[in-house]
């Protein structure tokens, strides 16, 4: 028994409210469970992420505006994942060596595979394709 009065909003919604109210202007998705209305979680077009020696050798880069993350395990090998959280849908924080950690609570996912490290997620990252062009790196569907 929850104790919440017919027709007033659940403990959910005025938590999920109250987190996005001091949220806003951050561009956080938490608490948005479900998937409707929510945009791709990756490009439809191809993404211009700059210079690909920004992505060291051995580690990875969040590109949280772009909404990308990208790995570099070994020389020239570079991978790219969609940096928006399978859980709840929030975009991922950081990123150290090649971890990437969402805030918003807890996952942690492997920047080579993709893999959830650690929970709430359960699925892994969508990959997404990238390659150098002419010294950048190029995320996304061909054009």
């Amino acid at each position: 028994m929850s104790g919440d009065l017919p027709g007033s909003p659940g403990r959910r919604t005025v938590l999920c409210g109250a987190a996005l109210t001091g949220a806003a202007g951050l561009g956080l998705t938490a608490c948005s469970g479900g998937g409707g209305g929510r945009a791709p979680a990756v490009p439809t077009a191809p993404v211009d992420l700059g210079a690909a020696d920004a992505v060291p050798v051995g580690g990875a880069r969040l590109y949280r505006e772009k909404k990308l993350v990208v790995s570099q395990a070994s020389e020239g090998e570079y991978k790219a994942f969609s940096a928006v959280c399978t859980h709840a849908g929030c975009v991922l924080t950081s990123v150290e060596e090649l971890e990437a950690d969402c805030a918003c609570h807890g996952s942690l996912f492997d920047t080579t595979s993709g893999e959830v490290l650690a929970g709430p997620a359960d699925a892994p990252l969508p990959a997404v394709p990238v390659e150098v062009r002419g010294g950048r790196l190029v995320a996304g569907p061909d054009d």
